[in-house]
């Protein structure tokens, strides 16, 4: 695609269903401008406020997930891959809004993570309630993710977390994650 030629990813965009998307550096600011733009954006449909918030939520967690990710990367002296480059994306689907994020991550990274979400994938409602509820108890060390995020997530989605793992170079992948909501 010719670098001017918007028209080409307009249609791109709208073919998949995209409403709103983000891709660039990640900062608290970005996510909480984005955050307000997709507000007025959902209050404009016929949504419950319920609804509304979930969709809103899932959407900070994965940013907030891209964002420390590259925090965590950038203070561990990672500077061979650019990690705060990531994309968010809200869409409809079937009468579901989708949201998705994607980042590079750390190869080493990629398998803990996907286990994590493999199994949430295989947990009924009442069971990621028990585990969100366990999780909320349980100790964590400073700086460590409990993991409530992810589980949060798979409660408000219909459907079961998607992830995609793309390869990138020896060292690292770049991971995309969905939640149909």
């Amino acid at each position: 695609m010719e670098q001017n030629d918007l028209y080409n990813l307009r249609q791109i965009v709208n073919e998949r269903g995209v409403l709103i998307s983000f891709a660039g550096p990640f900062s608290h600011g970005i996510i909480e401008e984005i955050g307000q733009a997709i507000t007025r954006y959902l209050e404009s449909e016929t949504l419950t406020k319920a609804y509304l918030m979930d969709v809103f939520s899932v959407y900070i967690e994965q940013a907030q997930n891209v964002c420390k990710y590259a925090d965590k990367m950038m203070k561990e002296g990672n500077t061979d891959c650019d990690f705060n480059h990531g994309i968010v994306t809200i869409g409809k689907n079937d009468g579901h809004h989708v949201v998705c994020a994607g980042n590079f991550l750390r190869k080493s990274d990629v398998p803990p993570l996907t286990a994590k979400l493999d199994a949430l994938r295989n947990l009924d409602g009442e069971e990621l309630k028990a585990l969100y509820k366990q999780q909320l108890r349980k100790e964590r060390k400073p700086g460590e993710g409990g993991g409530l995020g992810l589980i949060d997530m798979s409660r408000k989605s219909a459907l079961p977390l998607e992830y995609k793992v793309r390869s990138i170079n020896k060292s690292y992948s770049f991971f995309s994650l969905c939640a149909t909501l």
